[in-house]
């Protein structure tokens, strides 16, 4: 295989897993670093899309005992049940709104500029996040743990997530920050965010791999081993962000993430306007 492709798609795998999860936006760094590493053709994308999968499936593994216990259980527990359809609540509005205006948003916002405005806006969303959390006492006392939600606080953070439809917003952070402006602890929002993520990504990547099914593009036995590679790099580093992660919320709030969007942004904005990096638009 080829080094150069090699190190792009172990690169791209890497970033995938690391950033999925984070407050950062992974949709976002992909379409940056994609678009450094000149990894964004149609080749790039359905890489993008498959090593998704990499990264859902790390956290379906971390949590394989909860998974498993609510399938089995589903029949009989009444709160099994209850965490299905808070699921299914929850992913229903953004993947309505994905499925309407997926095709609109990412002709016009799938570049590294407008990806670079909304890491910056996010930020500061972030910072108003945590001081109301900091401030105010509307932290609900019946919720410990993701399966004491009710299917009103599964609405609010569903509609919370369709501010990810924005590339550069962050799935994770929408989830997240919006739960704990509804009211739910910093924990369990965290970890509704993960489950989130398996109907949400996985459903997405699904629509997108029955397209890439229905209109093919040409992709050579070496490209297949790159994307192996690449889906590889992303569950193992999906797998290491999400238990760091877990235990990181446990002490400590978002505001480090918040200034390395700030930070991140400005310098995607000052290197473009300067000339220095010829970033697509």
């Amino acid at each position: 295989m080829d080094l150069i492709l090699l190190l792009k798609v172990v690169i791209l795998g890497v970033v995938e897993g690391f950033t999925e999860f984070l407050p950062i936006s992974s949709t976002g760094h992909l379409i940056l670093v994609g678009d450094l590493l000149d990894f964004n053709d149609e080749r790039g994308k359905a890489f993008e899309v498959i090593i998704q999968f990499g990264a859902i499936l790390a956290v379906c593994w971390e949590f394989r005992e909860k998974l498993l216990k609510v399938v089995l259980s589903a029949a009989k527990s009444a709160s099994s049940r209850r965490f299905i359809l808070n699921l299914l609540i929850a992913s229903a509005p953004a993947m309505g709104l994905g499925f309407v205006f997926g095709k609109h948003i990412k002709a016009v916002l799938f570049s590294p500029i407008p990806v670079a405005t909304a890491f910056i806006v996010g930020a500061f969303i972030i910072f108003w996040a945590e001081r109301r959390q900091e401030k105010t006492s509307t932290i609900s006392s019946r919720i410990h743990t993701v399966d004491d939600l009710s299917y009103l606080d599964a609405l609010k953070v569903g509609i919370a997530q369709c501010a990810a439809l924005i590339p550069g917003t962050s799935r994770s952070g929408a989830t997240i920050i919006g739960g704990m402006l509804f009211g739910l602890p910093r924990a369990v929002a965290t970890e509704f965010s993960f489950f989130l993520a398996i109907p949400v990504i996985g459903g997405a990547t699904a629509y997108e791999l029955l397209k890439l099914w229905k209109n093919p593009i040409p992709i050579s036995g070496e490209f297949s081993v790159a994307i192996a590679i690449g889906f590889v790099a992303a569950f193992i580093s999906a797998f290491v962000c999400v238990r760091w992660l877990i235990h990181y919320v446990a002490h400590h709030n978002f505001i480090p993430f918040a200034w390395y969007r700030i930070v991140f942004g400005l310098l995607v904005l000052i290197t473009s306007y300067s000339g220095l990096i010829a970033w697509s638009h």
